[in-house]
């Protein structure tokens, strides 16, 4: 059983230190205001009409097991989630930060990078000597390609990270309204995901992802996302709260050519599920056979036999002769943008050939956290629902730390029901626990496992999958 994706609870007066050192000590007093509540302002300090006034995006609350101290310490202590790991049906672990979560979307460069650096530095030491089990991820941020890479050169080749955490996206200003001030500038903001309209051009982090060995995971929800701003209630805004942003970085980095150009390149997109991902990829099969550079010249207003249309107009017109006259009807119907002679190749960044290019893109790339407690898992496995058959990787997520995993003991209980109510067999349960995480990790990093516990159960996997035969 490998976890893709446990969490810690930063133990803040054993972190603290680790700020002061960064420098940016004297800023936390005001984190809470500036970070958790998006930069909208304090939630809890503000009234109804405030908070209405401001769209102050309604925070966490009671987040963690707080009645279940054990799990709550377990969490905490990296020394006591390892001595539990059998407790808890776990073989080894990728465990991911909670504070550090937020920690990626800091507007201020100085107090960002601050703050990822000293969190690295702070788990590097946390899980040290206990890596036969667990495996901390290093947070990236992303603001940057070159603060990317900088980080991660750092936290891979000075501290020895062996995973990394990016933000599925990075919130920018509209220029046309930065001017008006930060709070202004907050409200109307858009989200670069790194590929599609994006400012800077990230295919050097993505290169040295692949030269480093590491496969980054994204793990953003969309706080203050339109659709999730309720100021009153957490639940509207939590549900899909991580699937959104998972599925506009997917669709990003695949039409802006980032699969096409990196084909080793892995990502995994954490706690959203699969199901989401299902649907992309089928849509992106569809808009393409619809809106290829060919099938596009369906739509294409030059070819609109007018002399037919004014026959047709003429015999059947009815009522629509007393109705008066308006516009050409080429100017109402065909929606083409002024002085636009040729049509856009939107998905000409993936030099698409025929539709089964559109799976080979997608499927090996991309795989999908899932938690224990997620009843679609079975939709990634489902030949039938996928173009031209092909699965997609989902990935066991126990979320250990959080709200919705009050007792750690129940995790594996809860994924193996899925087996029990025969949404996925035997087989499938393997690949969600163990293959296709192993694979997330070692088709970048051969040696990732090495060391570990699941070592050899890795290597019979790789072996079995070079010579064509079944694992155990």
């Amino acid at each position: 059983m490998i976890d893709a994706d446990g969490h810690t609870v930063e133990f803040l007066p054993a972190l603290l230190p680790y700020f002061q050192k960064a420098g940016v000590a004297n800023q936390v007093e005001s984190f809470y205001a500036k970070v958790l509540d998006s930069g909208a302002g304090l939630w809890s300090a503000l009234s109804t009409e405030e908070r209405a006034a401001r769209r102050t995006t309604r925070p966490s609350w009671w987040a963690l097991p707080s009645r279940n101290t054990r799990d709550f310490a377990t969490a905490t202590m990296p020394a006591l989630l390892h001595e539990r790991m059998d407790e808890l049906g776990l073989d080894f672990s990728v465990l991911y930060p909670s504070l550090g979560l937020v920690l990626l979307d800091i507007a201020d460069t100085k107090l960002r990078r601050g703050c990822c650096r000293a969190l690295n530095q702070f788990h590097s030491d946390a899980f040290h000597g206990l890596e036969d089990r667990l495996a901390p991820v290093a947070i990236i941020p992303m603001m940057t390609p070159e603060e990317a890479i900088e980080e991660l050169d750092y936290a891979v080749l000075e501290l020895g990270f062996k995973t990394a955490l990016i933000s599925s996206f990075v919130r920018r200003p509209i220029d046309a309204v930065a001017s008006h001030g930060p709070e202004v500038q907050y409200q109307a903001s858009w989200t670069d995901s790194y590929g599609v309209d994006s400012p800077y051009d990230y295919d050097p982090f993505w290169a040295r992802c692949i030269e480093l060995g590491i496969s980054p995971a994204a793990h953003s929800g969309a706080v203050g996302w339109d659709g999730r701003r309720s100021t009153s209630s957490y639940m509207f805004n939590h549900i899909g709260f991580f699937a959104a942003p998972s599925e506009t970085l997917c669709r990003s980095l695949f039409l802006g050519g980032v699969t096409r150009r990196f084909p080793e390149l892995r990502l995994a997109l954490l706690e959203g599920g699969v199901s989401w991902a299902c649907r992309l990829v089928n849509d992106l099969l569809g808009h393409w056979e619809k809106r290829n550079p060919e099938a596009i010249q369906n739509y294409n207003p030059a070819h609109f036999d007018r002399e037919l249309f004014g026959e047709l107009l003429a015999n059947h017109a009815g009522n629509l002769k007393k109705m008066g006259t308006g516009p050409d009807i080429q100017e109402l119907a065909f929606g083409a943008p002024a002085g636009q002679q040729e049509p856009d190749d939107e998905f000409a960044a993936c030099r698409i050939e025929k539709p089964e290019d559109i799976a080979e893109l997608f499927a090996p790339n991309f795989f999908f956290g899932c938690e224990a407690d997620d009843p679609l898992v079975h939709h990634g496995f489902d030949r039938k629902g996928l173009p031209f058959g092909r699965q997609l990787q989902s990935i066991f997520g126990s979320d250990i730390g959080h709200w919705d995993v009050p007792d750690m003991r129940d995790v594996l209980h809860e994924a193996f029901e899925l087996v029990e109510k025969e949404l996925i067999d035997r087989d499938e349960f393997r690949a969600f626990t163990f293959e296709n995480v192993a694979r997330f990790y070692t088709d970048t990093n051969p040696d990732f496992f090495k060391g570990t516990v699941v070592e050899q159960e890795v290597e019979a996997l790789l072996t079995s999958s070079e010579t064509g035969t079944s694992g155990d």
